[in-house]
């Protein structure tokens, strides 16, 4: 009866050929392999003592005409598990046939490390191991012993033709099991006839191991060894810290350590000098550390040395210094933020250690004059940092993407909770690059709970706060916003053909892909729910150059929520240099057949309904030296035929969005209103001023101030008219730069509000010169001459240079309105010189103040035209404070983001500024009052009292007729 765990035991014979005996003398003896299956049972489970020795053969029958056994060799030992399993180990020199091999799962552990060494059989099946013959090749080194930095050679040389080749790591740490070597950014894999090469670049401590070549030739699976061994280098030592200073009147010792990774070449390490010091090891999961602890401090400034030495490889010396501080020496004094720091030299760097399950290093400057820096912390989850290095070597080529990158993605995604620092951060966006370039390079499909776990993440990392942890990680590393973007479009369109359809939805991410077939509708569309809906489309035509029917072609369409908030304000040329606001929103499609992206089609957006401009844009990853950038280059924005909204229409397929004008006032009924009222109200009142003019011109231009401040205010009123009766209807034309009539418009608003501006310059200046050259005044022709040249030649020559140079450009209107473009520098052209005059209105009328309320005996002017300078000075006191504040509003509302409040105020006092002219410009010049009440028969009584406001003073009746007629000839000439 045979136990549940019994024995048996397969045998080969080698059994001579032997003939008759006649042809045996005369012939050579003939040997063949026999293969005999003879099943030895022992019921208790133990090898008898006797099959340990050779096994006795049987005597030769004389009469045996067929042969004679010549031999009897033991070639497999099995042995019956409980499970009913059968598991058959081959004996030394004996070993499964390839194709059995492949048809059976191999015993765990590997048997004696050998190929087809042992194999799981299931009864009734039986089977032997075949005699290994020859080895049919050799693996040679370069060298057992690399260079760091250098490149690893191994060749294998074959007799025989050779397949299924494939290249193993064994290495003593970080890996239980043979690591696969595919090609990658450090590995490379050359084949020839009778011979494969590996080759290694840029070797580290990380190559070192045992490398295994894996092979089948002449129906055997061989493998060959090669052990190769590589030095640290001083990079790969930390020293903690790697300088330091301090006290002695605070600190009574030091403590310094230096690190190094686990290799086999056996490091001894010792510090100097040693002497009053003692010397501990400390081992952590990963490195071996040896701690220098002195018992006093130095006396002076000195440097210790942590030396590593290996039998026949060069030592490493690693120096620190250390530096005491003296009397007298500025220094931080002892802090405990975040950690407990010490006194510290200025100029210095204080250093720390991580907190427990951290790698890295806490670094604080001492400043020149004693204070202390801020903190910077590289401490980076040791979980965090193992998925980052596994991710990299994983794109050198350790380990087999297909099993590899599903699993780091779904490790990442319970990591994700552990991320607390901008170094965590950057280590878990740092994986998913180097995850997605694996995908990129070798072309390996996703499966749907890969694809679910990279979408988790990255609705994590998206809520992840901005402040803390978005803003220093930029700061780190600008293309990091970026560097997620390309690593989500490039896994997202890597699922695989069968996972298709596929719908995904969480807050911030949103994606549905489709396999298209030739049954599906040629124009693709989808769309999602967000606020506001987004959709887009592909037409037939972009869709028409793709085989359906030979290919797999996949649509991936995926929507991020606040990536746009994060990635950097870069803007491609055509954007100009203005800051823009997006929607929260980025639309990312892409198009796979064959494995191959393509990214010719056509598409069309919808990002819903938007109030204010917008341009349509897409992120290019390749701007501003890699770190990304918006750009418009073949999108444009095409206005729907069927809808309200605006669309996108995109002539390649990427990232896509919308740019708004960060500083545009958002539609608002109320401040439309509110502008068309303004705006009639000030041509209203412009239209007064003009009637009074007409009624009182002649009694108000007896002398020549007030006849040159009045046509200065008459040019005024009639450019700023003209510029609020064309900026009302610029609306009706039809917007942009194709249209001639809304470029016209545009550059008459701009011209036609600059004169009037520079009218009111003018007006300033014409005081300006009253007061300062009282004897030296020019003619009322010639001033007027100089009004004329600046109040309209200067704001031509501007205008028409904002035309030239912002035009050809693209910037000088802005989208939606004839109006000067406020993203670009357009719109400067117009906001700095209107700025610029209403400082230096203000610096005449402060100049003027001091030189009519305090005039000197020698050089005041006369009493009649100090009453008129008054007047001036008057109306431009109370216009360019009026003027000032609203142009001032106008540039915080376009430099800032501010609340609606200036909006509004801005819009009240720039429509309304007709209004202004007409109150105080006009009406409360008592000249204008007096020529009104007596132009209508309400003439008041004589009164000889001088006031502000007034141009001239108030006489009695008979006088003032020969008064006002020596003032007219002897003023006006």
């Amino acid at each position: 009866m045979v136990c549940s765990a019994a024995s048996v035991l397969l045998l080969a014979m080698t059994l001579p050929l032997v003939g008759p005996p006649v042809a045996r003398a005369s012939q050579p003896v003939k040997s063949a392999l026999l293969s005999v299956y003879v099943q030895l049972v022992f019921s208790h489970g133990g090898w008898p003592a006797a099959l340990s020795r050779p096994l006795p053969l049987p005597p030769a029958s004389a009469s045996s005409s067929l042969g004679t056994l010549a031999g009897l060799s033991l070639t497999t030992e099995c042995n019956v598990k409980p499970d009913g399993l059968t598991y058959c180990a081959c004996l030394s020199g004996y070993q499964w046939n390839a194709s059995i091999c492949s048809r059976h799962q191999l015993c765990q552990p590997p048997h004696n490390h050998r190929p087809c060494g042992c194999l799981v059989l299931s009864p009734p099946e039986a089977g032997y191991c075949q005699v290994l013959p020859p080895v049919p090749g050799n693996l040679s080194l370069n060298s057992w012993l690399q260079v760091p930095g250098h490149t690893l050679n191994l060749t294998l040389h074959t007799s025989q033709e050779t397949t299924s080749l494939n290249w193993f790591l064994r290495r003593h740490t970080g890996s239980p099991g043979p690591i696969p070597l595919q090609p990658g950014t450090q590995v490379s894999l050359t084949l020839s006839q009778g011979q494969a090469v590996l080759s290694i670049r840029n070797v580290s401590h990380e190559w070192e191991g045992e490398y295994m070549c894996c092979f089948e030739a002449q129906g055997f699976r061989w493998e060959l060894y090669q052990l190769v061994r590589v030095p640290l280098r001083v990079t790969d030592v930390a020293r903690l810290p790697d300088q330091l200073s301090i006290s002695c009147a605070t600190s009574l010792g030091l403590q310094l350590s230096c690190c190094i990774p686990y290799t086999p070449l056996g490091y001894m390490a010792s510090w100097s000098p040693g002497e009053g010091s003692e010397a501990s090891v400390l081992n952590t999961p990963g490195d071996q550390c040896l701690v220098l602890d002195t018992q006093h401090c130095p006396a002076a400034d000195i440097t210790y040395t942590c030396d590593l030495q290996s039998p026949g490889l060069t030592p490493l010396r690693v120096p620190v210094s250390v530096t005491i501080i003296q009397d007298g020496d500025t220094t931080c004094p002892e802090d405990s933020a975040v950690v407990a720091w010490n006194v510290t030299k200025a100029g210095h760097v204080a250093q720390a250690p991580c907190p427990v399950n951290r790698t890295g290093v806490v670094k604080r400057t001492c400043g020149p004059d004693g204070a202390w820096g801020p903190i910077h912390s590289s401490c980076t989850d040791t979980r965090l940092l193992a998925l980052l290095r596994g991710a990299q070597l994983l794109w050198a080529g350790q380990g087999c993407p297909a099993e590899e990158v599903p699993r780091s993605l779904a490790q990442l995604l319970e990591q994700t909770e552990v991320v607390s620092s901008p170094s965590d951060l950057l280590a878990l966006l740092g994986t998913m690059t180097f995850l997605a370039k694996v995908v990129a390079d070798t072309g390996i499909p996703l499966r749907r709970s890969a694809l679910e776990a990279l979408l988790k993440t990255t609705d994590k990392v998206l809520d992840m706060d901005t402040s803390s942890l978005w803003t220093p990680t930029q700061a780190q590393k600008p293309s990091a916003a970026s560097d997620l973007l390309l690593a989500v479009e490039t896994l997202a369109h890597s699922l695989c053909p069968q996972d298709h359809p596929f719908s995904f939805s969480l807050p911030n991410v949103q994606l549905q892909t489709q396999l298209l077939t030739p049954t599906v509708p040629a124009v693709y569309r989808v769309s999602f729910s967000t606020q506001p809906p987004l959709w887009a489309q592909i037409p037939r035509r972009s869709l028409a150059p793709l085989d359906t029917s030979n290919s797999n072609v996949t649509i991936t369409s995926l929507v991020l929520r606040k990536l746009d908030h994060l990635l950097p304000s870069n803007y491609g040329q055509e954007l100009g240099d203005s800051l823009y606001a997006t929607p929260g929103l980025v639309l990312s499609i892409s198009i796979m057949a064959g494995g191959q992206a393509f990214n010719q089609g056509e598409v069309t957006m919808d990002f819903g309904d938007r109030d204010n401009p917008f341009r349509c844009v897409f992120w290019d990853h390749h701007l501003f030296q890699g770190n990304g950038g918006w750009s418009g280059e073949g999108c444009q924005v095409q206005a729907a035929n069927a809808s309200a909204t605006t669309q996108c229409i995109c002539r390649h397929l990427t990232a896509f969005s919308i740019l708004m004008s960060r500083h545009t006032v958002p539609s608002n009924p109320t401040l439309e209103l509110l502008s068309q009222v303004g705006l009639g109200a000030s041509i209203l009142a412009l239209l007064v001023c003009l009637g009074v003019y007409r009624l009182v011109w002649r009694v108000v231009v007896r002398n020549k101030v007030a006849y040159l401040r009045h046509a200065a205010l008459l040019n005024v009123v009639l450019c700023l008219l003209a510029a609020d009766t064309c900026f009302l209807g610029a609306p009706l034309l039809p917007p942009g730069p194709q249209s001639p009539l809304c470029l016209a418009a545009a550059f008459l608003c701009h011209f036609l509000y600059l004169a009037t501006f520079f009218w009111m310059l003018a007006q300033a200046l014409m005081l300006a010169h009253q007061l300062l050259f009282v004897f030296h005044q020019l003619s009322k022709r010639r001033v007027l001459s100089l009004m004329v040249v600046l109040g309209y030649l200067c704001p031509m020559g501007l205008a028409g240079a904002a035309l030239g140079l912002y035009l050809p450009r693209g910037q000088y209107l802005g989208e939606g309105a004839c109006w000067l473009d406020g993203k670009g520098g357009a719109r400067y052209t117009f906001v700095g010189p209107v700025l610029v005059i209403v400082g230096l209105n203000g610096l005449v009328l402060a100049m003027a103040m001091l030189k009519l309320l305090r005039p000197s005996l020698s050089e005041g002017p006369q009493a009649e035209k100090r009453q008129a300078l008054l007047g001036v000075m008057k109306a431009l006191l109370v216009l360019t404070p009026i003027f000032g504040l609203t142009w001032g509003l106008g540039l915080a509302t376009l430099l800032e983001e501010v609340s609606m409040v200036p909006h509004y105020i801005f819009t009240i006092l720039n429509t309304c500024q007709g209004v202004f002219i007409l109150l105080f410009g006009c009406l409360m010049d008592k000249k204008v009052q007096e020529a009104l009440l007596k132009r209508f028969g309400c003439a008041q009584p004589p009164n000889s009292t001088i006031s502000l406001a007034t141009n001239e003073s108030h006489l009695p009746e008979p006088s003032r007729g020969r008064s006002d007629n020596a003032s007219y000839e002897e003023k006006m000439t």
